[in-house]
């Protein structure tokens, strides 16, 4: 039997691309997840691995959508073949069951992992570089210095609860919260 399963990293994005590949590919359960790779408990992960028996196959639309890093994809499939159970990605062209997937499926995996090195590098220099030349990350402040103060005026005068002045000055008590810190340092 072919198990699906589908994940999404935010809310923003969407599963039906990946359902309807896993679908076309004769998956007769799916598993989903809108969750980070990066977290290690995904319940939808969990349910597909429960119902797999062996002679299954785990089909997945890429093996990213599977495992955090290359060491994790690797122990998975371990995992799955000690089960008795296949591993198949749709978009890589891998099936665990023949021994030239096996070969193919360590392949994609290191050179995914050796991409995601790259990039997580690449964005580190440029914060790096744009720290250098005085940009602070982040958004942008919703009030100016001003507003700010008069913001902190009005919540240190405690006439008003820090809810209200919120509401009055348009921002999240969280960010009134930063601004009564950011003006305890400063002006």
């Amino acid at each position: 039997m072919y198990i699906g399963y589908a994940r999404v990293s935010t809310d923003d994005q969407n599963l039906d691309l990946q359902r309807d590949a896993l679908k076309a590919s004769g998956c007769e359960r799916l598993f989903e997840d809108v969750m980070t790779g990066a977290k290690a408990e995904r319940p939808g992960l969990r349910q597909a691995l429960e119902q797999l028996r062996e002679g299954d196959t785990l089909v997945v639309w890429r093996l990213d959508r599977l495992g955090r890093s290359l060491k994790d994809l690797i122990v998975r499939t371990e995992e799955l073949k000690e089960m008795g159970v296949g591993l198949k990605s749709l978009q890589e062209s891998i099936d665990t069951t023949s021994s030239g997937g096996q070969l193919i499926f360590h392949i994609f995996g290191a050179l995914a992992e050796f991409e995601r090195n790259l990039i997580r590098e690449r964005t580190h220099a440029g914060l790096s570089a744009a720290r250098a030349r005085g940009r602070k990350g982040g958004r942008r402040k919703v009030l100016d210095a001003k507003q700010r103060a008069h913001a902190v005026e009005l919540y240190k005068a405690r006439d008003l609860t820090a809810k209200e002045i919120s509401v009055l000055m348009g921002i999240s008590r969280q960010t009134l919260y930063h601004y009564v810190e950011e003006f305890s340092d400063g002006p």
